[in-house]
């Protein structure tokens, strides 16, 4: 596995492997165990402008590929992906301290998505428009925007840096990919070995691992890309909104979010509970879409609570590569320093601690908090660990409020015996997303995915994926003679 690390722990520029020219060096760590994966000689401005100059080549004759052509790129990929998943799924454990069951959903996705591109190669489709003008033919063209600048998160790195990564590419773009600088060769560099070898011509996707101490915005104020795809903190997200928006360049944001799994008088409370348990702990909490907050009708509140806490004290923490365990390793020092300070506020405000777990270098084990004041702060951000609040409610009216109660509207779900009594509450949650009776971590490639409010701008998936990555352009054609007023 260590090989593997070393192998990619390379730039991958224009088709070419290389070591960065910058000054200082990335340190790969497993944050399970400390070990060092890599050490990578980081990118310099010089070559993220040197990868978006090759992307820009490449991308014309990319573009005017024919689309079933491409399409074979990507049913190769996927192959590729099947063949190595259990390569992939190590790559994962060591990497980012992922449990087996987390590099399994991760894998999956990531695999739909990829069939969801091989598809997507088909999908810019034109139009003709009628005109008010005798003889004229209005012909509306949908084509690649040209280069994409992605950047990726250390959370889900394989499966969200392929997401945009390859649908970029499936519609005709070229694309530079800057993953974390924790999770460099799972969420960057690997992905680019598998396009290589599936036969992507060089320069179209390029790979620069770096650091915005020694880049700067140099990667999102560049005058190649037209779309920078970024998923991560919604203060980052906000920086790049403000450079992107002041050079007239689109974004497509997916941030953070404070979502809630609300628990209905009606509800099945067993089934409510593995849904809140799942939404909370899945990769140690540090997914956008979990259930920060599990809200609870104080009706059925003690049976909630009981059996909640309950299966939490069940969850094994610790080597990720143990089948067995549900909770690994937090990404780093400073996530699991936040993960407890949040805990340690939490009680200092007077919270009620019905499980405390302890820290043991990038180890949090799960906790479980209610009482929480009404006015904490912690109620209304995003707790990147495994931490859940328990908050009761009295009636729906005061569901919604508390839901709502939070600059952020990602996704979210409800739990109740009537599916349209679900379904009129979600339509009243400001959020992107939402589901009924099931829990809040979800994403298919059919489905358009993003939130409101400080949680993004623009969707992805689907449709909405031809709009992020895409542009239409008008061509008229006038048949006989337009007549001229001079």
């Amino acid at each position: 596995m260590a090989s593997c690390f070393t192998d990619l722990a390379m730039q991958y520029i224009d088709g070419e492997w290389r070591p960065g020219t910058g000054s200082w060096d990335i340190i790969d760590f497993n944050p399970y165990d400390g070990e060092k994966l890599a050490s990578i000689t980081i990118a310099t401005i010089d070559e993220v402008d040197q990868a978006y100059r090759a992307a820009a080549r490449a991308q014309r004759a990319w573009a005017e590929i024919n689309p079933y052509a491409r399409r074979d790129i990507f049913d190769r990929a996927l192959r590729l992906v099947e063949e190595r998943e259990q390569e992939i799924t190590e790559a994962i454990t060591a990497e980012l301290g992922g449990t087996r069951l987390k590099a399994r959903f991760e894998l999956h996705l990531a695999k739909e998505f990829l069939r969801e591109a091989a598809q997507l190669t088909l999908r810019s489709e034109g139009r003709l428009l009628p005109s008010p003008v005798d003889g004229k033919e209005n012909r509306l063209y949908r084509v690649p925007v040209g280069v994409v600048g992605v950047i990726s998160p250390f959370n889900f790195p394989f499966l969200l840096s392929i997401k945009p990564v390859a649908a970029a590419l499936a519609l005709g773009n070229a694309v530079v990919l800057k993953p974390h600088q924790d999770t460099p060769v799972v969420g960057g560099t690997l992905i680019a070995k598998i396009f290589e070898d599936a036969g992507l011509p060089n320069g179209l996707l390029n790979v620069v691992l770096t650091d915005i101490a020694e880049i700067g915005d140099a990667f999102i104020e560049h005058p190649v890309p037209k779309v920078i795809s970024f998923t991560g903190s919604d203060k980052v997200g906000r920086h790049i909104a403000t450079v992107c928006a002041a050079q007239l360049k689109r974004t497509v944001l997916e941030l953070g979010g404070n979502s809630a799994l609300v628990v209905l008088d009606d509800a099945d409370i067993d089934y409510a509970v593995d849904a809140a348990v799942f939404s909370r702990y899945v990769d140690q909490g540090q997914v956008c879409m979990a259930a920060n907050r599990v809200l609870v009708d104080r009706s059925v509140a003690e049976e909630f609570t009981e059996k909640f806490v309950a299966k939490v004290r069940t969850l094994k923490t610790g080597d990720p590569s143990d089948p067995q365990t549900v909770i690994g390793p937090v990404i780093n020092s400073l996530q699991a320093h936040a993960i407890s300070a949040a805990v340690d506020q939490a009680v200092a405000e007077g919270a009620t601690v019905l499980v405390r777990g302890g820290t043991t270098d990038n180890l949090v084990e799960p906790s479980v908090l209610t009482d929480v004041p009404a006015d904490s702060s912690l109620l209304h951000k995003e707790i990147f660990g495994p931490v859940a609040l328990l908050v009761p409610f009295d009636g729906e009216d005061e569901a919604i409020r508390i839901v709502n109660d939070t600059p952020y509207g990602l996704s979210g779900a409800v739990h109740t015996a009537d599916v349209e009594r679900g379904v009129t509450f979600a339509k009243r949650v400001d959020t992107g997303m939402f589901h009924v009776n099931d829990g809040t971590i979800h994403d298919e490639p059919l489905v358009p995915f993003g939130g409101e409010k400080h949680s993004g701008i623009g969707r992805l998936n689907g449709e909405t994926t031809l709009d992020a990555f895409t542009t239409l352009k008008w061509i008229s054609v006038q048949h006989g003679r337009s007549t001229f007023p001079f």
